[in-house]
């Protein structure tokens, strides 16, 4: 199974996650896809996957992460011995979404909420300095406008990483690297 986290104010109708979708449906796969829509509240993410996590116990889990479900994803890779697929993952939310603090709107459906200090803690209570590397496939693009691909690199450095220059999208990446992983 992929579990597919989308990134921050995101949802299951992301461009990235729609893409999986359709990529593993043309396969006959799209049976093994899932995609919850993740609350805004860090505790209430982790949460929402680990259910669905243990609703799909029945088999292997491969964790796909954009964003911030990027860093969900590892946090839980770590917890749960799993793999993880990386796309410009967030690496400390708990600093780098600070900007962002107050009013806030999904992308998609429209719901709005207040970003707070209280998400900071929480998403800092999830920050790991430690990994597996062999646990992850990193895939980053030099272009992204909000993430700093240097520090996905930094912390995942040496890693089975895949790198693409800014004017390549992930879209056109992820077919010649995901199925390997």
């Amino acid at each position: 199974m992929i579990l597919y986290l989308h990134g921050f104010n995101s949802s299951p109708q992301s461009a990235k996650a729609q893409y999986l979708k359709r990529y593993l449906e043309e396969r006959g796969l799209g049976a093994e896809f899932v995609c919850p829509r993740l609350p805004h509240r860090p505790k209430l993410a982790v949460a929402a996957i680990e259910a669905e996590m243990a609703r799909l116990a029945k088999g292997k889990i491969t964790l796909v992460g954009s964003s911030l479900g990027g860093f969900y994803a590892t946090w839980l890779a770590e917890k749960h011995a799993l793999r993880a697929v990386l796309i410009n993952p967030a690496i400390d939310p708990h600093v780098g979404l600070r900007t962002y603090l107050g009013p806030q709107q999904s992308f998609h459906g429209g719901e709005s909420y207040e970003l707070t200090e209280e998400h900071l803690r929480e998403w800092q209570a999830l920050f790991l300095t430690g990994i597996h590397p062999e646990r992850y496939l990193l895939l980053v693009e030099t272009g992204d406008e909000v993430l700093d691909y240097r520090l996905a690199v930094r912390k995942y450095l040496g890693r089975n990483s895949s790198s693409c220059r800014a004017e390549t999208t992930v879209s056109r990446v992820f077919p010649s690297t995901f199925p390997r992983y």
